[in-house]
């Protein structure tokens, strides 16, 4: 009994903690997904089934040294934007309403003065975001957008400085970290809403149905590893729509996406959807890549939460897969701090064993359809793992740094091939939890 009160007391509080998130959500401004670095992308349940005609950013530039480095957006209109630092990485964050980027290929790749690259993308429907990974502290010394003029296209310009650390940490005070001042034009009249969280689906009490998170890694402007004009987000994308699909048609259970198009999610948000959601199971989805000096690698790998890292392979890819928030330019030190309590709090033994069983399964099941990594069973401390009242796994599907993995990826046998075992793991993890459980108390 003791037990089943503690589940109810958080459920209320997951519950309550959706309910804020959605209120949150809907007090912004709605907007259909849009195509994201000329690519068309799948629309959003709050999607109109007529595409909106967002602003085109058709080029961008960086000019300057290691003193004063300039940035230039063209665009094909004037747009609202919000810019700030920040640090533990150096970055220059811009917050800009949903553009279509139609860059050329490794736009943002080449350092130059001030700035070591810079990447840009989705990061919420309605929402994009550029992101500059700068050498060092910098300050935006201006920041406008021009009218177009002189056969010139509309342009956002910004402008940075190299400052010293005592100057940079003095010009962040604790109550604007990390939203600073909005850096705008007198001639722009708002700026767009703060990028927070992910909004959570219904929970549907009266389906007795599993419930199943499905977590598609990356997304938006976290393109994950790539290879060529492959990356890892799509890849996942594809992956994580085809196993939902394939669940879905079974009619044994209810399927939630963490992310359903190219938006970028929050790790701590992909959690909240699983605990609000009281998830009977989370299967996240990612394919790994290993550096070249780190020679080749192949196959399926699955992934359970642990303290202690497994082997330094499995630590690398946590302590990667982690970073994921600070490459969209989350601020992390908002970051809610109840998982990490609760961890500490609540005993996880029975979740931890659900999901070591279900960790076995898939393996078993897995390496009758699909190649497996040479170690296929690891585990390491993923923070999108850490819902300590969910059963949770995080699957790569294989490696994109490797020729061989790679080709299965982009096929679709293959991919039917994995789903499918996939399933008949979920199948059989099912049935003997539900032989197991007894009568509901």
């Amino acid at each position: 009994m003791e037990n089943r009160a503690k589940h109810l007391v958080f459920l209320g509080c997951g519950l309550l903690c959706a309910a804020a998130l959605a209120l949150a959500v809907a007090s912004a401004p709605s907007a259909a997904e849009g195509p994201q670095d000329g690519q068309p992308v799948p629309a959003t349940s709050a999607s109109t089934a007529s595409a909106q005609n967002f602003p085109v950013a058709s080029g961008a530039r960086l000019a300057g040294d290691d003193k004063q480095t300039r940035f230039i957006l063209d665009l094909d209109r004037k747009i609202e934007f919000r810019a700030f630092p920040l640090a533990a990485p150096y970055r220059v964050v811009v917050d800009i309403p949903q553009v279509n980027f139609q860059l050329a290929a490794g736009t943002g790749s080449a350092a130059r003065g001030l700035v070591k690259a810079f990447r840009y993308g989705l990061v919420m429907p309605g929402g994009s975001r550029i992101v500059f990974d700068m050498t060092g502290p910098v300050k935006i010394a201006n920041s406008y957008v021009l009218d177009a003029a002189n056969d010139q296209p509309p342009r956002l310009v910004l402008d940075f400085e190299q400052v010293d650390r005592t100057s940079f940490v003095q010009s962040l005070a604790p109550e604007s970290r990390p939203e600073l001042k909005p850096a705008i034009s007198d001639s722009t009249t708002a700026t767009i809403p703060a990028v927070t969280t992910a909004a959570l689906p219904p929970v549907a009490a009266s389906d007795p149905r599993p419930l199943i998170v499905i977590d598609p890694g990356h997304g938006g402007i976290d393109n994950g590893t790539q290879s060529g004009d492959q990356t890892e987000k799509n890849l996942v994308l594809g992956f994580g729509l085809a196993l939902r699909d394939r669940i879905e048609k079974s009619g044994k259970y209810r399927v939630v996406m963490t992310r359903s198009d190219d938006t970028f999610i929050p790790l701590n948000d992909r959690v909240k959807i699983a605990r609000s959601q009281s998830a009977a199971l989370f299967v996240s989805i990612h394919a790994d890549a290993l550096p070249r000096r780190e020679g080749d690698a192949q196959g399926a790998t699955i992934y359970t939460v642990s303290d202690k890292a497994s082997d330094a392979e499995a630590e690398r890819l946590a302590e990667a897969e982690n970073k994921a928030d600070a490459i969209a330019g989350v601020n992390l030190t908002d970051e809610p701090t109840e998982v990490a309590d609760i961890l500490i709090d609540l005993a996880q033994r029975e979740t931890k064993t659900f999901s070591n069983r279900f960790a076995r399964l898939l393996m078993d099941e897995m390496k009758s359809t699909v190649r497996m990594h040479k170690h296929p069973l690891k585990s390491a401390g993923f923070r999108v793992l850490k819902a300590p009242d969910v059963p949770s796994v995080l699957v790569e599907i294989g490696y994109v740094s490797n020729k061989g993995d790679l080709e299965h990826l982009v096929s679709e046998n293959w991919r039917n091939k994995a789903v499918g075992s996939m399933v008949q793991a979920i199948d059989t993890f099912f049935a003997k939890r539900l032989a197991t459980a007894g009568p509901a108390k």
